[in-house]
């Protein structure tokens, strides 16, 4: 399962230099300049999940594999984008192809680096983006409502179906506002999804900060206008990151960078919050598989069932699902093995209608 996560951004907010730290590659080329960026370039990242090394313990292998998400970097926006303003079209298309944005914006004031409108306001910067995303899609909602209309009136009864949904929305994108703030039902949700729009892609705001303002990035008064503006009008979470620092614990090994980490005054790097933000924004979830070979975790949606689950392993698991040996990670932890959570009764058998929870640690049972 392969889900992707884009980074954007106006030009200049530390887009590639946390690209480059998030993925621990040096793909993309961090200049202080816009559009260094023109082809997205794609990183593929580990899910950080302290419950892995607690079940290769249990399990005791040496094999561990976590979950991973795609992050795309994806070109510097300009204000004029959804009129092919700077690289628009080519900016538009390739957020379209994304599950969900993380949106960086700078919180920090620096000389040497240049602002694309000159000063720091990290709210009037949200809102460029905010307003090129709802032009694009505006323009495609009305193109949408004349064809459909046409459509209906030959007796097209999905186009029919649309036209009360398209009427929803349309009021909303032409205040300013995403598509995902328009009140729909469950059932207009899943036609709104033909409509691929922009402005209902779940957003996550990364507010980049400087090394030094990292342990104490809650009194950073640009930070808490984010948190607030996504907060009340966006209905999104923001985390704090700093690309910088990112970027110089690249170089460190694991005990260096945790020591370099402490001399800062913080626990983690933002980036461990932001990819975890990310995982739960996608609507993914976790389960586990652990034996002598390998721990693994495996990635689902909420929501899915047990031979979905299995699906994800090898289709045949799904195709030929008998049941599910299933523990949750806590009980499993509590009982310390297998063994002692089956006298307990913890270790339960499931069948084709269990739904997996997070952290469930599972054996399939098949016969293809």
């Amino acid at each position: 399962m392969s889900l992707r996560a884009g980074i954007v951004g106006l030009p200049n907010v530390g887009k590639s230099t946390l690209f480059n730290a998030v993925t621990r590659t040096q793909k993309a080329q961090a200049a202080n300049y816009p559009f260094c960026t023109i082809d997205p370039n794609v990183g593929v990242v580990t899910v950080p999940d302290a419950r892995l090394a607690v079940l290769q313990k249990i399990a005791k292998t040496n094999v561990v594999i976590p979950a991973a998400i795609e992050f795309v970097d994806i070109a510097g926006l300009v204000a004029g984008a959804a009129s092919g303003e700077g690289l628009g079209n080519k900016f538009l298309s390739h957020i379209r192809e994304v599950d969900a944005i993380v949106q960086v914006v700078r919180c920090f004031e620096d000389v040497d680096i240049h602002h694309v409108s000159g000063t720091v306001d990290p709210i009037r910067d949200i809102e460029i983006i905010t307003t090129e995303l709802v032009l694009a899609d505006l323009e495609s909602i009305q193109k949408r409502i004349d064809r459909q209309t046409k459509q209906a009136k030959r007796g097209d009864k999905e186009a029919a179906a649309e036209l009360p949904v398209l009427a929803k929305i349309e009021p909303v994108l032409d205040q300013g506002k995403p598509a995902l703030l328009a009140e729909l039902t469950s059932d207009e949700r899943e036609i709104a999804k033909q409509f691929q729009l922009l402005t209902t892609k779940p957003t996550i705001f990364a507010c980049n900060v400087k090394d030094d303002q990292l342990a104490t990035a809650g009194d950073n008064p640009f930070v808490q206008r984010v948190r607030d503006y996504a907060q009340n009008h966006l209905a999104c979470e923001a985390i704090v990151i700093s690309a910088q620092i990112e970027s110089d614990l690249v170089e460190l090994s694991p005990e260096d960078a945790q020591a370099f980490l402490a001399d800062l005054g913080v626990a983690e790097s933002g980036v461990g919050s932001l990819i975890r933000a990310t995982y739960h924004l996608l609507g993914l979830r976790t389960y586990f598989t652990a034996g002598e070979k390998e721990v693994r975790a495996w990635t689902i949606h909420a929501g899915d069932t047990a031979p979905q689950a299995a699906g994800v392993i090898h289709t045949d698991f799904e195709r030929g699902f008998i049941k599910a040996e299933c523990v949750s990670y806590d009980d499993l932890v509590a009982c310390g093995s297998v063994a002692v959570a089956r006298e307990k009764g913890v270790y339960r058998i499931e069948g084709k209608e269990y739904v997996v929870e997070d952290g469930d640690v599972l054996h399939f049972r098949f016969n293809v």
